[in-house]
């Protein structure tokens, strides 16, 4: 996959954070798994872009380690979300598994840089 394409969808995925966490409850639970979800969320492209900036093969290895954890906390809020009953499977599943797909082209990603390293 291009570099600009996986820009575009984490750029892409932070904006369907946005739109799913605008439709939480306004409940405690709600508001705070809101906060976590739209701070992990939206930092994925963040980061994504910074690592495309990096200065070297260990900085890059290193920035696209935040993406990693980044993008795999918000699964983590997605799946509260269901497992407390906030929205349902159905409402999330194309955006958790865009989610997974983004981890997975993030691992491969680090992977191939750990080997181009030695």
């Amino acid at each position: 996959m291009a570099e600009n394409e996986l820009r575009k969808r984490t750029k892409e995925f932070a904006l369907r954070v946005i739109r799913l966490a605008n439709g939480l409850p306004n409940t405690a639970e709600g508001r705070v798994i809101r906060d976590q979800l739209l701070r992990a969320g939206t930092s994925v492209g963040a980061n994504y872009r910074a690592a495309q900036r990096a200065k070297s093969t260990a900085d890059f290895i290193n920035k696209m380690g935040t993406v990693e954890e980044e993008i795999d906390e918000s699964m983590y809020w997605m799946e509260l979300i269901v497992e407390a009953g906030l929205m349902t499977e159905e409402r999330i599943s194309d955006l958790y598994k865009e989610a997974d797909q983004i981890l997975a082209m993030t691992v491969a990603s680090i992977k191939t840089a750990r080997k181009r390293k030695g």
